[in-house]
């Protein structure tokens, strides 16, 4: 879709992540995306209008905004920062399951201030193109991963310092096992996907009876379907469910525009979301799990490993990367007070981590 016009109220950023309030029921039609959530006998919403965001506070670095063409007529949206400092290595976020590039909004300022800094919502998520995905978690990672690669090399980037939350993190380390010429240090922040499931997780955290019940009946339907399933409703579960990302960006936003932009992100065909569900087992753990692969990476790249202190993410992946990578650069990095959500939790203290990493590299 096309971006929405800039005006006199949109000066900041988050504009350019071009969603809105506004949305109707959009059935698709044969050919289209859409034809995935009917498939999975879900209703797909779309944007109606465009509907300008109440101005945030402003980002200092001058940015861009593009949808990057890739192949099989695919975009990749992206935001752009500080691109006229050429002679450091760009910063490369990748945002977790169901977000987007306005997730960084309290980061953007900081990491652009002496480095390029390019921000992309991955395929099938946010405003970036949602097609079917492989059916199995070999094709459905390998897609994210080449159309990573297809995005660099579209922009013309040499090698890069990436970083990744979440889903983000995973797709970053696959990434730097097929393509490790291009990554200068690998970044990841709490992610997901790379331990395996403990043939005994049941023994020691019992799940009641209902959940596993629960869990059987919803395995063939996407993990957030029933944010679509709520129709108009949908938005206040989100809110209902995570009034947490509201307090987390109140220092930008006093209105409910985060938690809007999570649910239009998620309220979309369920592109990305599917290849998620066919990357995973019950519970949400790796069908392909990373600890059982990153042995293989390159010993060249540098690893970082950021951790909320109080996430309930297992943070012992960082300790268990170095005893498989014991003669190259891992570390381990604790970010105190803060949670899953570690970049928005504790924003300062994060980008200055992540500052002094970038700063290690050039």
């Amino acid at each position: 879709a096309a971006a929405p016009p800039q005006s006199a109220c949109q000066p900041a950023c988050l504009v350019a992540c071009g969603l809105g309030r506004g949305w109707v029921i959009y059935p698709g039609t044969p050919g289209t995306p859409a034809r995935l959530g009917r498939a999975r006998g879900e209703r797909t919403w779309r944007r109606k209008r465009p509907i300008p965001w109440r101005p945030p506070k402003g980002v200092p670095c001058p940015y861009k905004k593009e949808s990057v063409r890739i192949s099989s007529g695919n975009k990749i949206w992206t935001l752009k920062f500080s691109q006229d400092i050429a002679h450091k290595t760009p910063l490369i976020l990748l945002h977790g399951f169901g977000g987007g590039v306005g997730l960084w909004a309290l980061n953007f300022g900081d990491l652009c201030e002496n480095r390029p800094v390019y921000a992309l919502d991955l395929l099938g998520f946010g405003r970036s193109s949602r097609p079917p995905f492989g059916g199995d978690a070999v094709e459905a990672e390998d897609q994210f991963v080449d159309t990573i690669e297809e995005w660099r090399c579209a922009l013309g980037l040499d090698t890069v310092i990436l970083l990744g939350h979440n889903l983000g993190g995973f797709l970053a380390a696959a990434y730097s096992l097929k393509y490790p010429s291009r990554v200068k240090h690998l970044i990841l922040v709490e992610p997901w996907g790379f331990p395996e499931r403990p043939d005994n997780a049941d023994q020691d955290r019992p799940i009641p009876v209902w959940i596993k019940a629960l869990g059987a009946v919803l395995t063939p339907f996407n993990p957030l379907a029933g944010l679509r399933i709520a129709g108009p409703f949908g938005l206040s579960l989100v809110r209902r469910l995570r009034p947490d990302f509201k307090r987390k960006y109140a220092s930008m936003f006093e209105d409910d525009t985060v938690t809007e932009y999570i649910y239009h992100c998620n309220v979309q065909t369920p592109s990305g979301e599917t290849a998620f569900r066919n990357m995973t087992i019950p519970y949400g753990w790796a069908k392909r799990p990373m600890l059982l692969r990153i042995g293989k990476m390159d010993p060249d790249i540098p690893i970082s490993v950021i951790y909320g202190a109080r996430s309930c993410i297992d943070g012992n992946s960082g300790n268990t990367i170095q005893s498989l990578r014991p003669h190259s650069y891992v570390k381990t990095i604790a970010i105190l007070g803060a949670g899953h959500y570690v970049y928005a939790d504790q924003p300062e203290e994060f980008n200055q981590k992540v500052k002094e990493i970038c700063d290690s590299v050039d």
